[in-house]
This record gives C-alpha cells, sequence and structure tokens, in this order.
C-alpha cells in the first residue's frame, strides 16, 4: 500500500501543480460557482471520456487522460467551496496561502480516507478497468446532484463530500491503471 500513497501523492503534485498555475492565471474565479456547476463540470468531464471509450475515437486531441486531471481539480475545488460555503466565507479572491493550504487538506483527507478504504478492500481497484471507475465516477455525479435536489438532505446515505472524495479517488486510480505519470515525463 505504500506504493499507492506514493503514486497517488506524485498525481496530486502533478495536478496541484497545474492548478496553481491556473490559480496564477485566473486567481481564484472559482469562487463564484456553485456546488451544483462544479458537479456538472465534473459530469462533463466524466461523460467526455465516457464517450470516448463507448465510440474508440475521438475527433478533439486533448488527451483523457487530462480529463482525469481535471476532475480530479474539480472534485478538490468543490471541497473546498463546500468547506468555505459551511463556514460562510464570502471573500472571492483568496490568496495562493490559503488555496494551497486548503488544497493540501482536502488532498490529505481523501489519501486517508482511501487509505483505510484499501485496507478492507485489498486494493481491488488494481483490479478494475477503468470504463468501470469512469461508470462509477457518473454514478457519485448523479448522486451528488439527487443530494443536491434535495437540499442536501439524505435519510441515510453519505453527503456530498464523501461522493465527490469518492470521485477523486476513482479519478486518481484511473490514472495510475493508464500509468499517467511515466508517459508524462517520457514527453
Amino acid at each position: 500500500m505504500k506504493k499507492t500513497s506514493e503514486q497517488y501523492q506524485a498525481i496530486i503534485a502533478y495536478c496541484k501543480n497545474l492548478f496553481q498555475k491556473k490559480h496564477q492565471d485566473y486567481g481564484s474565479a472559482w469562487r463564484i460557482l456553485r456546488l451544483p456547476s462544479l458537479t456538472d463540470q465534473i459530469f462533463i468531464k466524466a461523460n467526455r471520456i465516457r464517450s470516448i471509450q463507448e465510440k474508440g475515437s475521438q475527433q478533439i486531441a486533448d488527451d483523457i487522460r487530462l480529463e482525469f486531471v481535471a476532475i480530479i481539480n474539480y472534485a478538490i475545488i468543490a471541497l473546498m467551496q463546500n468547506e468555505l460555503l459551511q463556514q460562510g466565507e464570502t471573500e472571492m479572491e483568496l490568496s495562493w496561502e490559503k488555496v494551497s493550504n486548503l488544497y493540501d487538506k482536502h488532498a490529505q483527507n481523501t489519501l486517508d480516507l482511501l487509505m483505510r478504504k484499501n485496507h478492507d478492500y485489498g486494493e481491488a481497484w488494481r483490479e478494475m478497468r477503468v470504463s468501470s471507475m469512469t461508470d462509477l465516477i457518473l454514478m457519485k455525479i448523479r448522486r451528488i446532484k439527487q443530494i443536491e435536489d434535495n437540499k442536501g438532505l439524505t435519510q441515510v446515505s453519505e453527503g456530498v463530500e464523501a461522493n465527490y472524495q469518492d470521485i477523486l479517488n476513482y479519478a486518481v486510480f484511473c490514472l495510475i491503471q493508464l500509468n499517467f505519470l511515466e508517459n508524462e515525463s517520457s514527453r
């Protein structure tokens, strides 16, 4: 499981580096987005991946692995935004230091969850197909949308945070399965 933790952290470092560059370009413009808008952004990315998987071809050259990177960053944005909204934070422009700390906190919390699940499930995800994990991401999105439509209320289910964390973890798993870091370092 040490290998999984190292792979996870390397992928998150790549994603955070890209996120930092986007923060330099756009600031924290994402603060304007409501959680349902972030859920829809993740949906757009996951739906494109599934569409390409089903068709076996694509007409826009963007690498689907970068769509998983975007899913990771949007899931972390959603986790950060959810926390900020719960705290009543209304500031639109956040310093990189604050954003970086929030990013690290949610990435670490999600890694901790992953490691607990890996212990119980024995890293079963390593035997899963990327297409199945894409479907699971889309299922989690549908769950989040239903919770959002129910104004955040659930009877017995976990809330949106746990679903965003699962989406984040499945996207990391997909990148591990697709040897993303090995392919990126050879470019």
